[in-house]
């Protein structure tokens, strides 16, 4: 009977062990990152992707003498091909956070890279780091670029387009692609504890050279927002414009594919549009209320016409919105902006003369590929160009310093390898009406 009742036993734990191990063999895990998203002084989005449907829980912890626990929940569902987006609110400015994700008590993500550190609030004087870049790949070369900004240490990584090419509006090719994208190692790696922040331009918006007329830009949109965690998109049911401040600078990502040729321009009735009206009066209601010393306008193409033959997705094909940018920032005295760029395959700086529409000079910096692909043909004279670089593998790093009087800003243009290839130092006493 004793025997009888050993083997019973036993019996019984070999059951309840095989019961965990199905148990652990069909619970969920993340299947990308988490990525840390939009983060403010007092609040942070963090993205993921997990392998089956159900509500996750995520958790933050302070360390030191905040010791509190933030949690909060989000839902990933078929619909959203299972991304979420966990928000979690209630953060103290200038404080370390270590988070963990959970599934019904079990956790599936948290360990010693999982932590982010709210900035402290946008006027405190502080250093603050951005690193821009476009066009990249999977590959190893792109992953290098990863690798070394990680080095670097940056507060936001700002992706301006062509990340990654899918060159499709179907959507189950867009979310295959970010998929793939979202796995490699040393890009997860990058964002597990640093904001990120995009735009996109033709090829991840749909097609080469493509704009606004676009079949089927509605699931480019939905897969966007599906795979990031921006503070917002568009007006929230077009487009994917967005800004973020970060101590001194403001950083207005635009979209210049998803509203271009659909309606006339605001500036010209007879001409056609690159920002659309909507985003048109986004943009100049947020830049004339910024209060940062710099305002990076960033898009995915570039603001001048020194292009490839026969490529028309430039700023300079439209002319008049062009002009009535720089005549509002004149107008209404809107000092310290700096336009971004990507798309072209190359490194390059402009200074533009925009005396007189914006009351000052205004620089323009071209940070293109991540990837190896270097274009030879987009090595195109322009009157304001003072720097241009064939280089593969490049990105550009912008540092803004409001701990000095007047406050400056430092463009960095770098390679894989850590090698400048060119630097800009922008005094915010040059940036305002002379």
């Amino acid at each position: 009977m004793r025997s009888i009742t050993v083997i019973k036993v036993l019996m019984m734990v070999l059951m309840l062990s095989s019961t965990e191990l199905i148990s652990e063999e069909s619970r969920p895990v993340i299947t990308h990152g988490p990525f840390l998203g939009h983060l403010t002084s007092s609040s942070a989005k963090i993205w993921a992707r997990c392998s089956k449907p159900g509500v996750y829980r995520l958790t933050a912890k302070g360390i030191g003498d905040h010791d509190a626990l933030v949690a909060t929940t989000a839902e990933a569902t078929l619909e959203n091909d299972m991304c979420l987006v966990w928000q979690v609110t209630g953060l103290q400015p200038g404080k370390k956070y270590f988070y963990e994700a959970t599934y019904q008590g079990h956790q599936i993500a948290g360990d010693k890279d999982n932590y982010f550190l709210t900035p402290e609030e946008v006027r405190t004087p502080t250093l603050t780091r951005l690193v821009f870049g476009s066009c990249a790949q999977e590959g190893d070369e792109s992953s290098a670029v990863w690798r070394k900004i990680s080095t670097i240490d940056p507060q936001a990584v700002v992706l301006l387009g062509d990340t990654p090419y899918i060159d499709s509006t179907e959507l189950d090719v867009q979310r295959s692609r970010y998929g793939e994208f979202a796995s490699v190692t040393a890009f997860a790696d990058l964002l597990h504890n640093r904001s990120f922040y995009a735009t996109w331009d033709d090829h991840d918006f749909g097609l080469n050279d493509t704009d606004g007329r676009l079949q089927g830009k509605e699931n480019s949109r939905r897969a966007f927002i599906e795979y990031h965690g921006n503070p917002s998109y568009g007006d929230g049911e077009e487009g994917i414009y967005t800004k973020f401040r970060r101590g001194g600078v403001e950083v207005f990502l635009l979209d210049t594919r998803y509203f271009a040729g659909t309606e006339s321009s605001p500036f010209a009735e007879d001409q056609t549009t690159l920002l659309g009206k909507k985003q048109w009066e986004w943009l100049r209601r947020e830049l004339k209320a910024s209060t940062a010393p710099f305002k990076l306008l960033a898009s995915g193409i570039i603001w001048n016409g020194a292009v490839r033959p026969n490529k028309l997705d430039h700023w300079a094909n439209y002319p008049y919105e062009l002009e009535a940018l720089f005549r509002f920032i004149g107008k209404e005295n809107v000092s310290g902006v700096v336009l971004i760029g990507g798309d072209i395959h190359r490194s390059r700086v402009l200074r533009h003369e925009t005396s007189g529409t914006a009351g000052y000079r205004i620089s323009e910096f071209i940070t293109s590929p991540i990837g190896s692909d270097v274009m030879d043909n987009a090595n195109v004279p322009h009157s304001a160009l003072i720097y241009d670089g064939g280089e593969p593998n490049a990105f550009l790093l912008i540092t803004v310093d409001t701990t000095v009087t007047p406050p400056i800003l430092v463009a960095d243009f770098q390679n894989a390898t850590g090698r400048k290839l060119f630097s800009v130092r922008l005094d915010a006493k040059d940036l305002s009406l002379q």
